[in-house]
């Protein structure tokens, strides 16, 4: 017997309208990770301002799905730490994830105006007199030119959102030193030190397990997800200024870009300009 020849077991309360829904083709953990990946877009989205979501059924009505897939994609959810199930309240979310742009070049406190205080525990601001080799290629420094090393566990609402470590050249990051680091963000004081606003930004985006320092300082289970987030600032003239590495809690920041689809001509031109003004 097909697929569809089994939804009547599956579904229990509503198998009848089984056969149009956009999951009924799927096997049934298949069904359940894709109602999940909806949902987690609505969550993600601000979708239920409340912090509660709707019923099973009204979910499953929402989603053209049955009610057995939306059951098993809240526990998906539920495993992901994502939201709590609770009998007499429902679901709720227990963890809202903000959006962070990777399609304008802002600092976290930018980003997440609105949504609670960000503050920086200041966990090192001193100059390095030898910084690593691969950080002062980065930055473009001499052999033995000493750079500026901030270190920052922040917080959202009290809570610990991400630990960044930043690598500053000399002349950037030494009034950086003397600056409010813990309310302040680094994008907007180094604006202030050099009268202008930044360039531009590089950015590598990786999926690891945090190490057991990490999950200390961010409070979650050694292993927990996180993203790696590598970035590397320049001013408008392409010197690089800043190279940052931060370890953000991925069950509380979800990475969002607006990008806009060009020919492979104009991007390949845009590359091959950039190289140019590297090398110039």
């Amino acid at each position: 017997m097909g697929e569809h020849g089994h939804h009547g077991s599956d579904t229990g309360d509503d198998s009848a309208g089984e056969r149009g829904r956009w999951v009924s083709s799927w096997p049934r953990a298949e069904r359940a990770r894709q109602v999940a990946d909806v949902l987690r877009q609505q969550v993600v989205s601000g979708a239920f301002p409340e912090g509660t979501l709707p019923d099973e059924r009204e979910l499953g009505r929402r989603l053209g799905a049955s009610r057995n897939a939306v059951r098993e994609a809240l526990g998906l959810l539920r495993d992901e730490g994502l939201v709590a199930r609770r009998r007499g309240i429902g679901t709720t979310i227990v963890t809202p994830k903000y959006g962070h742009g990777l399609d304008r070049l802002t600092g976290l406190a930018e980003t997440l105006t609105g949504y609670g205080a960000v503050t920086n525990e200041v966990r090192a601001a001193r100059i390095v007199a030898r910084p690593p080799g691969v950080i002062a290629e980065r930055l473009g420094l001499a052999e033995g030119t000493e750079a500026v090393y901030l270190e920052r566990l922040r917080r959202l609402g009290g809570e610990p959102l991400s630990v960044d470590t930043t690598w500053l050249a000399p002349d950037i990051g030494r009034p950086l030193l003397d600056a409010d680091l813990a309310h302040r963000d680094v994008f907007a004081l180094i604006e202030e030190t050099t009268g202008g606003p930044l360039g531009s930004a590089e950015v590598t985006v990786h999926a690891v397990n945090a190490d057991a320092d990490t999950a200390a300082l961010l409070g979650i289970a050694d292993g927990a997800a996180v993203f790696a987030i590598d970035r590397l600032t320049r001013l408008p003239d392409g010197r690089p200024v800043d190279a940052e590495s931060l370890r953000v809690r991925a069950d509380r920041l979800a990475l969002h870009a607006f990008l806009p689809r060009g020919s492979a001509t104009a991007t390949a031109d845009r590359t091959g300009r950039a190289g140019a003004e590297e090398e110039r």
